[in-house]
Parts: structure tokens; C-alpha cells; sequence
């Protein structure tokens, strides 16, 4: 009989909680060996797995990436194009959200520094969002 690492312990090592872990599993992301009693046992492999795949998920990475960043892993004697691509991929995404928020940051710094504090009649936080047209941070972000 074999006995590995129960779920509690894996969960607490790798940072990943117990339902997450279970649903690693049914997509396929990650195989535990199973006891006679049919009860899920984990290795340090699994471990080690599941930190890659929460860290990638940290990153922004979506499951079909991380699917592909595992296979990779597991053939490490391949050419690392297809990880490089994902990187990249994932990288000019990062930096559209973020021209994205500097953007959104300055249309509500606008809105803020134009309210004057007086009644809503007046306020400039609610013409801008009445008001489409007057919204600096859409054309930003539709230039992007």
C-alpha cells in the first residue's frame, strides 16, 4: 500500500486550497496516485506541481496555458519557443491593462479635481458619468 502525502498537508505546502486542488485534478492538470480505498496521496512532485500552476496562475496565466507550460516542464529536453511565445503573449496583455488603469487613474483624478463640492446639480463626478462623451479614459482606451 502507498502512502503519500495526504491533500491537507499538500494544501498547506503549496498554498493551494483543497477544492482548487480537486478541481486541478478533474481538468487534468494534476494525476495524484490513489490508495486501495480509492483516497487521493500525494508525492512532492505533486507538490511542486501544484506551486508551478498557482504561480502561474498569480500571473495571469489561463488554464490552457498552464496546461502547456506543464507539458513543456514535463518534456524539458524540447526547445522553450512555445514558453517564450506564451510569455510574451501574457506580456503584452499585462501592459495593456496597465496603460488601461493609468488611463482610468487619470480620468478619475479629472473627475475628482473637477468636483467643486458643491450639490449633485453640479457635480462634475456625475456629468462625466452621465455624460459618455465627456469620458477622457474610453478614447484612451480604445487607442491602446
Amino acid at each position: 500500500m502507498h502512502h503519500g502525502i495526504a491533500i491537507g498537508k499538500v494544501s498547506e505546502a503549496a498554498g493551494v486550497k483543497i477544492p482548487t486542488i480537486r478541481y486541478y485534478e478533474q481538468i487534468g492538470l494534476l494525476a495524484p496516485d490513489r490508495t486501495d480505498g480509492n483516497r487521493r496521496t500525494y508525492a512532492n512532485e505533486d507538490i511542486e506541481r501544484l506551486t508551478f500552476i498557482r504561480h502561474s496562475r498569480e500571473l495571469g496565466f489561463d488554464i490552457d496555458e498552464i496546461r502547456t507550460l506543464l507539458s513543456l516542464q514535463d518534456h524539458p529536453h524540447q526547445s522553450c519557443h512555445e514558453a517564450d511565445t506564451i510569455a510574451k503573449v501574457r506580456l503584452v496583455e499585462v501592459k495593456r491593462k496597465i496603460a488601461s488603469l493609468i488611463a482610468l487613474k487619470a480620468e478619475l483624478e479629472r473627475m475628482v479635481e473637477g468636483c467643486s463640492h458643491g450639490r449633485v446639480e453640479t457635480c462634475r463626478v456625475i456629468e462625466i458619468l452621465a455624460d459618455h462623451g465627456k469620458c477622457v479614459f474610453h478614447d484612451s482606451v480604445a487607442a491602446a
